[in-house]
């Protein structure tokens, strides 16, 4: 019986066509988990989608997984506000950073917007950890002089609290993450003007980071508070920095570059990576998922991993069983500096070391979906670091990396798009 050509190229695309599909769906999965968010917030769907763009990634024959050569350098697209074009008022906006560096970057966006358009002071905020009594100065872990010199002319800074504030009877005024003008007109505007100060408190309805499709007169100082105004105190940025080259050095082969994979033990047990069985979704990834994901995206074995797991647990064992080369920071951190970063009371420091390794590393991948993950993407665009990788269990023996690249950057719809160009 002969064989019909036609059919034989046919079938292979058939085949071709439904691998495609199941690696676009694994990573759409990912990005449409559901996350409770602390500060009264609700769930939240993120947008994935398929990869629109060719050439963004390349694939190294000598490292395997990706090319680190980016060559997407963005600069600031928003202009500096003027204060000038604000009638200024006496009152004060105090806040505190609370939740980790991820909510920090939001909410320290959200006073700033508010505090401008309301003419008033904004107050140097604190610090406050998920534990109870964990509380810092805004110091102990941002550069107040970088801090307050980035606003200079944008917003009046108070680096203490005016004697004249009473934290009992001012009045707390509550405000979604990316506060519109809409709504400090109609909830925040006439509180301020009754009570002469307010202390603001940002929740979080979504960790949906991005874009929107209209922009305002504040999005230029979002930006610059978000982007431009956030810098680690010299001692915390040490420190971030000599894990970073401690990182690179244990990669000579592998050209010098690294992963970091956001991987807490004590989330993956709170989240239970389950998988929707009518949808296939997955909450999260476990160490196994994620070292056979790396090992079929190409990923050569020698590359070193960094995690955000603070010390090691056996449920990790599975990772560094196939990547040798995998790392807490309790093995990555110079040791002098344990005392005081790893070994103190409460995680806030480790939280934000966490935050800045991986958004400085040559590829992340999350393995929890979050406002962690949205914003590491975001401050990695903002330098140009495009490659983090949306994890999912590949049914074939290999795939290319660049089909799991995240959403955020193939459709360029994150919000940090709009702050740079």
């Amino acid at each position: 019986m002969g064989v019909d050509l036609r059919q034989v190229v046919a079938g292979i695309l058939t085949i071709t066509m439904f691998v495609m599909l199941g690696n676009m769906i694994k990573r759409d999965h990912f990005d449409s988990v559901e996350e409770k968010l602390p500060g009264g917030g609700g769930n939240v769907n993120l947008d994935g989608s398929e990869l629109e763009e060719q050439g963004l990634i390349s694939h190294s024959k000598k490292s395997g997984g990706l090319s680190m050569d980016d060559g997407h350098y963005l600069k600031p697209c928003w202009d500096k506000p003027n204060l000038d074009d604000v009638e200024s008022t006496e009152g004060f906006v105090t806040f505190s950073l609370t939740n980790g560096p991820e909510y920090h970057v939001s909410q320290i966006a959200d006073a700033v917007v508010v505090a401008r358009y309301l003419g008033a002071t904004l107050v140097l905020p604190d610090i406050r950890g998920t534990n109870p009594g964990d509380e810092r100065n805004f110091g102990d872990i941002y550069d107040v002089e970088n801090f307050v010199k980035s606003l200079d002319g944008v917003v009046k800074v108070a680096k203490d609290q005016p004697s004249e504030i009473s934290t009992r009877n001012i009045a707390v005024v509550k405000v979604p993450n990316r506060v519109t003008e809409d709504y400090i007109v109609e909830h925040v505007e006439p509180v301020y003007k009754q009570k002469g100060s307010i202390r603001l408190v940002t929740y979080f309805p979504s960790v949906n980071m991005r874009k929107s499709v209209k922009t305002s007169s504040t999005s230029s100082v979002a930006c610059l508070a978000m982007f431009g105004s956030l810098q680690l105190q010299p001692e915390i940025q040490e420190v971030v920095d000599s894990m970073v080259e401690r990182l690179r050095t244990l990669s000579r082969k592998s050209d010098g570059q690294f992963i970091a994979v956001d991987l807490r033990v004590d989330m993956l047990e709170k989240k239970g990576c389950h998988e929707n069985g009518d949808t296939g979704r997955k909450t999260c990834y476990s160490a196994q998922e994620l070292a056979e994901f790396l090992k079929k995206t190409g990923f050569d074995k020698d590359t070193p991993v960094y995690l955000t797991e603070s010390r090691w647990q056996s449920s990790l064992d599975a990772l560094k069983d196939l990547f040798p080369k995998t790392y807490t920071k309790e093995s990555i951190m110079p040791a002098d500096k344990k005392a005081t970063f790893l070994d103190s009371e409460g995680s806030e420091y480790e939280k934000v070391i966490d935050f800045h390794v991986c958004s400085q590393s040559d590829v992340f991948v999350p393995a929890i979906s979050g406002l962690f993950y949205s914003n590491v993407v975001g401050k990695r665009i903002a330098a140009g670091r495009i490659q983090t990788l949306v994890p999912a269990n590949i049914r074939g023996s290999s795939a290319s990396a660049s089909d799991f690249i995240t959403p955020y950057v193939t459709k360029k719809n994150h919000l940090a798009y709009s702050c740079f160009c």
